[in-house]
């Protein structure tokens, strides 16, 4: 079986924001991840709790997907989607995490 890291992302959003945040995840910035060669695990959102909860991987090591993370968050693409977009995020817990089932 091919190694595979996933990047787990927790993000509590201004309340006042998080529809606006859902709506720009699910129309930009999931699609774009994808469209860059991550596979989108899953991404859920809390709306009680104010809670966006998603996770990302590539086949590979840690290592590997840190240099892709870094090709990814300094291309053109990702730096128009986040162009005039506001601070939604309060609070971000990014981790890597393994699967067990």
């Amino acid at each position: 079986m091919t190694e595979r890291t996933i990047q787990l992302r927790r993000y509590r959003i201004h309340p006042e924001m998080f529809d606006d945040f859902v709506e720009w995840m699910r129309d930009e910035l999931l699609p774009m991840r994808v469209e860059y060669g991550f596979h989108v695990e899953f991404a859920y959102a809390d709306a009680k709790n104010s809670m966006f909860t998603w996770a990302v991987s590539l086949p590979g090591d840690e290592a590997g997907f840190r240099e892709f993370e870094e090709h990814y968050s300094a291309s053109p693409e990702r730096a128009a989607a986040f162009e005039g977009q506001p601070q939604r995020i309060a609070e971000m817990w990014i981790d890597f995490v393994t699967s067990v089932g």
